[in-house]
């Protein structure tokens, strides 16, 4: 959930740095359950009462982390040296979606490249911070 809650509070349109795998994998995976509980609970809404509410829930949701899903792709493409433009391969019908995914899937680049310093060096820096406190 940290990921998640860093993607939306602290980077909510930050299209620029790096981005690291775990940060883009964990934001998928909270989006994923976020989801299945919604239909969840407006599958059991529209039983109860008969309304159908799915649609309007879902759709409220995805406008409103649809900036965060963008500006956290666009520094996930960043981390392995690519640009923000690489987010429209996902148009290629079939291959485009299988590219894509393996691109956010790569390791990013080790050190600092042109889009900002490595965000794994960043976390090291503050685990390293954390424990000299503890010391």
């Amino acid at each position: 959930m940290y990921w998640y809650l860093k993607v939306i509070r602290d980077n909510y349109a930050n299209f620029s740095g790096r981005a690291r795998r775990k940060e883009y994998w964990m934001f998928v995976l909270v989006q994923l359950i976020i989801v299945i509980l919604v239909m969840l609970y407006a599958s059991l809404v529209d039983d109860f009462f008969g309304t159908p509410v799915v649609g309007s829930i879902l759709g409220f949701y995805f406008l409103g982390t649809l900036i965060p899903w963008l500006a956290l792709n666009v520094r996930r493409l960043h981390d392995i040296g690519k640009s923000g433009g690489y987010l429209f391969v996902n148009f290629i019908p079939i291959i485009g979606r299988i590219w894509y995914i393996v691109l956010v899937a790569t390791e990013g680049t080790y050190g600092p490249n042109k889009f900002g310093p490595d965000p794994k060096d960043d976390y090291e820096d503050d685990i390293d911070d954390i424990g000299a406190i503890e010391e």
